[in-house]
């Protein structure tokens, strides 16, 4: 555990070096400084084959800053149903190594605004809401447009073992990415390697077991309203055989 958060740290350092220098050098072409904000309405809050916001609408805003191969920024997944107070707010920083690959850190922070949990710089490892997650992908290639994704908890409000020690819950994603016309397709397949205590009362973090955990495909397209204006639209059959749940969300980028 003690190795983990050194090498946590270490790694967050060099982010932040890496950062520094990517601004410092972009200074001198502003042209590579990059600002962008978006906001998706989803007609529900699905994450890795996991419902986190009910039955109700979700506005998901972004927020992001680019800096030649580093990125920072932060997502938020907002109910709009009053009875669902529920709520996410998360920060992250990526670096993408040579086009093809990224190593992404990324700070979970779920919350509901009525509970104690509403307590955004309680940081104790046994209160904390947070989640700190490290996960590095694959990009894939134009040729080969196969994308692979390994995350791990390595920090935060995750699935315990019997003596309180996190359980370092991995989720591991395979992808494939192709076009039918007009349309952007990506087939996914998600499992979590982590097999929880249940016996001893210890829930896990995805689920009651190892297994797929999110199973589907997703489609974008733009959608012509004007000469000057496309809308993107989004839709995603999502799976978890392991629950044996189904979904269809659907949502637009704005």
């Amino acid at each position: 555990m003690k190795l983990i958060k050194k090498s946590s740290l270490l790694l967050l350092v060099a982010i932040v070096i890496l950062f520094t220098n990517q601004v410092a050098n972009a200074q001198e072409e502003r042209d590579k400084i990059n600002f962008d904000a978006s906001v998706d309405l989803m007609s529900r809050f699905i994450w890795r084959g996991l419902n986190l916001g009910g039955s109700s609408p979700s506005i998901q805003p972004c927020l992001e800053l680019n800096a030649g191969n580093f990125s920072v920024g932060s997502w938020a997944a907002l109910s709009t149903n009053s009875l669902v107070t529920n709520q996410e707010v998360d920060l992250y920083a990526s670096y993408t190594i040579a086009d093809m690959f990224s190593i992404t850190l990324m700070d979970y922070f779920t919350f509901s605004e009525d509970s104690a949990s509403y307590r955004y710089f309680d940081l104790n490892k046994d209160e904390t809401s947070h989640v700190l997650e490290l996960s590095v992908e694959y990009l894939g290639t134009e040729k080969v447009p196969l994308n692979l994704l390994i995350a791990t908890n390595i920090y935060g409000n995750d699935a315990k073992r019997m003596d309180g020690s996190n359980l370092f819950s991995t989720y591991i994603e395979a992808g494939y990415s192709f076009d039918i016309k007009e349309t952007s397709c990506n087939a996914f397949l998600g499992y979590t390697p982590t097999k929880p205590d249940l016996e001893n009362g210890m829930p896990g973090y995805y689920g009651d077991d190892a297994g797929i955990i999110n199973l589907g495909i997703s489609a974008e397209k733009e959608i012509k309203i004007t000469d000057h204006f496309c809308l993107p639209l989004k839709a995603s059959l999502i799976t978890n055989p392991q629950a044996e749940n189904i979904f269809l969300v659907v949502g637009v980028t704005l």
